[in-house]
C-alpha cells in the first residue's frame, strides 16, 4: 500500500496536494475505493480511502488508525562526509531504510566534490527527497532530516550534546572495533552519531581534531572498506547492538 507523509495532523478527512497528489493521479491511476497508507508530524498513522480527485487535489478519508510505529528505538545520525558521483545518494537511501534519524553531510579536506550556494541548495533538495521516498518505501513513520553541507573543521566544534557519543570509522584504527566501543557505551547514550569519512580518508589532522573532540575512533576491521559501504555497514552493527536489528 502507498505511503504518504501528511504534513500536519491525521484527521478523519485529509485533502493532499502538490508531488504526492500529482503522483497518485498520473502515476498510479488512483480511483475512488483506493487505499493508502498516510503518516503525520507525529507519527500517527491511518488507512485512508481515497474519496474524490480535483485537477490538483486528492481528497481521502480515513477507515482505521493504525499501531505502526517502526522508528528504532535510539537516536542515530549518520555524519557522512561527501562523495562522488551518486554514492552519496545511496548512503541516504541505504541510512534511512537502517533507521537514522538525521544526516548531517560534511566537507573534509579529502572530498573530491564541493558543493556551494545554489548548487548545494539544489543538492540538499534532492537529497531530502531520497530521504523521503525510502522511509515511505521501507515503511517510516518518520521522515529523517537531511542538513545543510556544513565543513568538518566547524562541525566537530558543535557536535557535542547531553547523552550523545561520536563514534568514528578511521583507517588508520587497528584496537578498537566498533562493536567494542558500542558495547562500551552507557545506557544514557541515547544518540549515537556515526561519523564515515570520504573516499580519501581522514587526514591525520582531521582525525586528532575528532579525537580532542571526544570522537571515539573504531576500525571495521581488516579489509579496507569503500567509503559508502563503511557508512552502511556501521549503521548496521549500530542498530545490530544498540537498536532494533
Amino acid at each position: 500500500m502507498r505511503r504518504l507523509f501528511l504534513k500536519g495532523l491525521l484527521s478523519d478527512e485529509v485533502t493532499i496536494t502538490g508531488d504526492d497528489a500529482a503522483h497518485l493521479m498520473y502515476a498510479m491511476r488512483a480511483k475512488a475505493g483506493d487505499e493508502v497508507t498516510l503518516v503525520d508530524d507525529h507519527g500517527a498513522v491511518g488507512r485512508m480511502e481515497l474519496t474524490g480527485f480535483t485537477q490538483d487535489s486528492v481528497t481521502m478519508r480515513i477507515v482505521e488508525r493504525l499501531d505502526a510505529d517502526t522508528e528504532s528505538p535510539i537516536d542515530i545520525e549518520l555524519a557522512q562526509c561527501l562523495l562522488k558521483g551518486d554514492k552519496f545518494e545511496l548512503v541516504i537511501q541505504k541510512a534511512v531504510e537502517l533507521g537514522v534519524t538525521r544526516i548531517q553531510p560534511l566537507a573534509s579536506r579529502n572530498c573530491v566534490v564541493r558543493y556551494e550556494g545554489k548548487k548545494a541548495a539544489a543538492k540538499r533538495e534532492r537529497w531530502q527527497k531520497i530521504a523521503e521516498e525510502a522511509a515511505k518505501q521501507c515503511g517510516r513513520t518518520r521522515v529523517p532530516k537531511v542538513y545543510p553541507v556544513l565543513p568538518l573543521t566547524a562541525w566537530i566544534k558543535t557536535w557535542q550534546k547531553p547523552e550523545t557519543a561520536l563514534v568514528f570509522c578511521y583507517e588508520n584504527e587497528e584496537q578498537q572495533p566498533i562493536k567494542t566501543a558500542l558495547r562500551g557505551l552507557t545506557d544514557t547514550a541515547s544518540n549515537i552519531i556515526t561519523l564515515i569519512g570520504p573516499e580519501g580518508g581522514f587526514t591525520l589532522d582531521e582525525a586528532a581534531a575528532i579525537e580532542a573532540a571526544g570522537g571515539v575512533s573504531v576500525t571495521l576491521g581488516p579489509r579496507i572498506l569503500r567509503a559508502e559501504t563503511a557508512a552502511i555497514a556501521a549503521m548496521s552493527i549500530v542498530q545490530y547492538e544498540k537498536g532494533d536489528l
